[in-house]
């Protein structure tokens, strides 16, 4: 069953651990797409040039199906397979986080890596404010301007949001529907002579 609502984090945030010298500074962001990472992740090499490793995951897409992680030079499985097992147990997607880590001299261990990359993850996402977000499937309807009052009468009686909107002779309308509302509302929709309904996207998807 597809999902109807999905959890993510609504600002950037921070969180920090230390061990043996090493510092990891992990930052958490809202977002939508495999670009968006990229940007957020070059960004942050900028800011953090002397770091030695940026490792990372991200999870995108409300039914939360894409996922990438990189372990940045560290040992394989100990950077960026605990830090995306933080955004599997808390059950949250469009979401990006990086630890940056500063060496501090002293090797840690397989366990101890896998530690300090899980326990800031988790600081960054303990400071998050996350938010429950509903799906919502976006049309276009194209329909007679005879029908624009049935149209907005289903609109209103769901509660829908009109994103776009063109009232002429032949009218267009862009909205989204709540995913678990889609069925019904298009069975209305659909009752309307000569509307043609088009599916466009979803929302929270990049």
């Amino acid at each position: 069953m597809s999902a109807t609502t999905y959890r993510t984090i609504d600002a950037p945030t921070e969180g920090q651990f230390r061990d043996k010298g090493s510092k990891f500074i992990a930052y958490a962001y809202p977002v939508r797409s495999d670009q968006e990472a990229k940007d957020r992740l070059s960004a942050l090499k900028l800011n953090h040039p002397k770091a030695r490793h940026h490792c990372w995951a991200y999870r995108l897409t409300p039914d939360r199906s894409v996922f990438r992680l990189n372990d940045d030079g560290e040992p394989t499985g100990t950077a960026g397979r605990p830090i995306l097992n933080t955004l599997l147990s808390h059950d949250v997607t469009n979401i990006m986080l990086v630890v940056v880590r500063y060496f501090g001299g002293t090797l840690l261990g397989v366990p101890g890596l896998i530690n300090a990359y899980k326990t800031a993850a988790q600081e960054a996402l303990a400071a998050a404010n996350i938010t429950e977000l509903t799906v919502n499937d976006r049309f276009v309807l194209a329909f007679d301007y005879l029908q624009l009052n049935q149209v907005m009468r289903i609109v209103k009686e769901g509660g829908l949001e009109l994103i776009e909107q063109d009232f002429d002779n032949r009218c267009t309308v862009t909205l989204e529907i709540p995913r678990a509302q889609t069925a019904a509302v298009l069975g209305k929709l659909n009752n309307l002579a000569d509307m043609v309904i088009t599916e466009i996207g979803t929302s929270g998807v990049g």
